[in-house]
């Protein structure tokens, strides 16, 4: 159902009803699959819905009746009812939008590889760490989780808006780098390097391939590399969490 009210912009229309086919759309949005089947997806908050306006990816706005986020958009009014639905959070906010997936290619001479990253945290703040440390692209392999993942969003703050991020087989993304003599650091603590040792002419153009939760890099993808770098650390802590590791390598290679 469709209702005709009045704000101080004048007249615009609240959809109250769930079987309303434009609604269907937005809580289907909750699938990865769909959205890579309509280049389609969800943005929750504020803060998150003006980072992605900054970068001009909106195609509607979604607020709750009643909400005011004056920009230059369409906008779309719902219920309550209808936010909670389309919403991943356990407390909604009154303002989403609709934003476009935009394809994207490898750009730029400092390139973080992600090989096979689970969790929507750690993938949040990778992203947040490459962009703080001047990563110019982020690739992720296939069966990474998905960048669009609302947990992942959530975890970049925004920064997923504002660093270039491509999805494609890493061994075909080594070739080309290799193609351009750009230097493949893998991450292994036998035979490695401590990232603190690297010189400076290391740094200006690399390849930093960060894997697994679990099982780290896959090794036809470290067969790849020309270097394998360590984090130098105290003997008694096994490993640390990859999102914590990428940000201390990433800082390193910063210098």
């Amino acid at each position: 159902m469709i209702i005709i009210l009045y704000n101080y912009l004048g007249v615009f229309m609240l959809i109250t009803s769930l079987d309303n086919e434009r609604i269907k759309g937005y809580i289907k949005l909750k699938d990865r699959k769909y959205r890579k089947k309509t280049n389609t997806f969800i943005v929750e908050g504020r803060h998150l819905v003006l980072e992605a306006y900054k970068k001009n990816i909106i195609k509607e706005l979604i607020l709750e009746k009643d909400s005011v986020l004056p920009l230059d958009l369409p906008t779309v009014y719902v219920t309550y009812e209808i936010i909670n639905k389309i919403s991943e959070m356990d407390s909604p906010s009154d303002v989403m939008a609709l934003c476009e997936i935009k394809e994207s290619t490898v750009v730029g001479d400092k390139i973080l590889l992600l090989d096979g990253i689970q969790d929507p945290g750690n993938l949040g703040t990778i992203i947040r760490s490459a962009k703080a440390f001047n990563v110019d692209t982020i690739v992720l392999s296939p069966d990474t989780v998905d960048l669009y993942n609302p947990k992942v969003i959530r975890a970049t703050q925004g920064m997923l808006f504002h660093i270039n991020i491509v999805t494609s087989s890493l061994e075909d993304i080594i070739k080309k780098l290799k193609e351009k003599e750009i230097p493949i650091y893998g991450t292994r603590v036998d035979y490695g390097m401590d990232v603190g040792c690297l010189k400076e002419k290391d740094k200006k153009r690399y390849a930093l391939i960060m894997g697994n939760e679990g099982n780290g890099v896959r090794e036809k993808i470290l067969d790849m590399c020309d270097e394998y770098l360590y984090i130098d650390m105290n003997e008694e802590v096994e490993s640390l969490n990859v999102g914590v590791a990428t940000s201390i390598i990433l800082y390193e290679l910063n210098k």
